[in-house]
């Protein structure tokens, strides 16, 4: 006879445990808020930092485009998460809350 190793098997009791495991899907509040707030402050950081950059506010350019890129970097993360957040929310596939990280 053949060794069999039990020790990593698969018993009846252990579907029976599995499928009494039940997923919570529920929205984290933290988080979206978190995506909601990166993704505005970055929006704003841009077109703030542009404006900055075009009329040469603090005596030139490198002021406007450090906000600008400054908002470039809040707003990818921000718009990313919040994508996610809205996707899970209208149920689309391959869209679930757990993808989104916690805070």
């Amino acid at each position: 006879m053949a060794y069999v190793d039990h020790a990593f098997s698969i018993t009846d009791e252990d579907i029976m445990i599995e499928s009494s495991y039940a997923v919570n899907n529920k929205p984290p509040i933290k988080e979206i808020a978190l995506a909601i707030a990166l993704l505005v402050f970055g929006v704003v950081g841009i077109v703030l930092g542009i404006y900055m950059a075009v009329n040469r506010v603090g005596g030139d350019k490198a002021h406007g485009m450090f906000f600008a890129i400054l908002g470039g970097i809040l707003f990818l993360p921000g718009f990313y998460y919040t994508r996610i957040a809205y996707y899970a929310y209208k149920g689309y596939k391959g869209f679930s809350f757990s993808n989104i990280p916690p805070v």
